[in-house]
This record gives C-alpha cells, sequence and structure tokens, in this order.
C-alpha cells in the first residue's frame, strides 16, 4: 500500500515560503550537529526563490553547508532560464558561504555525458558512496515533472547514475539528478504553488504512477502546498 504523502497547507506563496525558509535550517542545524555537515540540493524555477531569500537570513552556519544542484538547462551562463541565475541572485550572494561549498551542475561543457559523470563524482566526494543527501527540494510542474525527470525521457529509467542528461524539453537539453539519489536523500522537500499545477498536485497527492513525480518516495518527504492551488484540485 502506497504511504500517504506529509502535506501542509499554507496560506499563501509568502507563508510557504517562510515555512520551507525555516524548515531547512531546522534541518541544517540536526545535520551539522549529527555530521558536521549540511548537503543540499535545491531545484530552480520561480516557486523557491522567495525561500531562498527567506533562508539567508536563518542562523545557519554556512560554512559547514554544501549546496548542490538538482537540475540545470544547458543553457549560456547568464541566461535568465538557468536555475543558478534563481539561486545565486536568492541565496547564494546573500549568506557567507565558502564558494569553494556551492557547486553549480557543468551544463557547459561540449561534452555534456561526460560533465554528468563529474558531478555525479562530486557528489560522492560531499556525500558519500552511495550518495546521500540531507536535503532534495523539489517542485512539480504542470505535466507532473519533477528535476528535470519529464514524462517520456529516457532519464526517467536511469538506475545505473546519480546524474543524467536528458533530451530537449521546452527548448533545452538538461542535466539533472536522478531517481536513485533523490529517493536516498534523508529529506524530501516539496514546494507548489499555482492554479495551473493544481491537477498535477492532486496526481502527486494520490501517487498517480503515470507522472514522474509519483516516482518519489513519500516516506521522509514533506509537501507544502499553497491554499489556492489545493483550492483549484478538481474533485
Amino acid at each position: 500500500m502506497t504511504p500517504p504523502l506529509a502535506t501542509e497547507v499554507q496560506a499563501d506563496a509568502a507563508a510557504m515560503a517562510l515555512r520551507a525558509a525555516q524548515f531547512v535550517a531546522a534541518l541544517a542545524e540536526e545535520a551539522i550537529g549529527q555530521r558536521g555537515r549540511f548537503v543540499m540540493a535545491l531545484s530552480g524555477g520561480g516557486t523557491p526563490l522567495p525561500m531562498f531569500r527567506l533562508l539567508a537570513r536563518q542562523s545557519i552556519d554556512w560554512r559547514l553547508v554544501v549546496v548542490l544542484q538538482v537540475d540545470e538547462r544547458a543553457a549560456p551562463d547568464g541566461n535568465p532560464e538557468r536555475n543558478y541565475a534563481q539561486l545565486q541572485q536568492g541565496l547564494v550572494a546573500n549568506v557567507p558561504i565558502p564558494a569553494s561549498q556551492v557547486h553549480p551542475m557543468p551544463v557547459l561543457d561540449a561534452d555534456l555525458q561526460r560533465a554528468a559523470g563529474h558531478y555525479a563524482r562530486l557528489l560522492n566526494e560531499v556525500a558519500g558512496t552511495p550518495a546521500v543527501l540531507d536535503l532534495v527540494q523539489l517542485g512539480i510542474g504542470d505535466d507532473g515533472h519533477t528535476a528535470s525527470l519529464t514524462p517520456g525521457d529516457a532519464a526517467l529509467a536511469v538506475t545505473d547514475a546519480d546524474v543524467a542528461v536528458t533530451g530537449p524539453y521546452r527548448g533545452w537539453r538538461r542535466m539533472t539528478l536522478t531517481f536513485p539519489v533523490i529517493n536516498r536523500a534523508r529529506q524530501i522537500l516539496w514546494m507548489a504553488t499555482g492554479h495551473g499545477k493544481a491537477a498535477a498536485i492532486a496526481r502527486l497527492i494520490r501517487a498517480d504512477p503515470s507522472i514522474p513525480a509519483s516516482h518519489v518516495r513519500r516516506d521522509g518527504a514533506l509537501l507544502l502546498v499553497e491554499r489556492a492551488a489545493l483550492a483549484a484540485i478538481p474533485e
């Protein structure tokens, strides 16, 4: 039997961002206390940007934090489509984290498959073999994708690598964490907003196996959802 997905309904996007920032800060404190380091992989897009800004104000020992990306478009530096643009603007530029502990995905490499292998080895360096991340923060697309694990893409079936390269999706090839490393994480945090995603959120809550997001494990996961998005879910 599929376990339920722990879900908290937030009044609006601002309340969700604050709850997420506080949740991540508490995880960081716990991980640093227990293991001396907090390793998190963060998603891009508009939804987590307010959380990044609030996270920068939390009391966290950034000297002991490692920041990774969940996924990234193979777009040039400076392109606003890059997930790292929001991550850098909202969080990295506003906290005293050593540059050596911030790891953008190497999507400018001419050989993306080789670059994905390099990033997978980096995961092992910072999070063990196999890599166990303290936190993976995810969003969900209107088609039920998460990370850059999109419907019909070959990366969905990757089980022997922690990082994969996708085919073109909405204009870009992408690099993404795969289900194996996502599902090994100690904690998964979902953030979901927007009327346009209501149907996908409903399918995630129901564990509809036809969407990629439902293949993320549900134990050790928390879904934060905006009330307006939840209200838009069809009966």
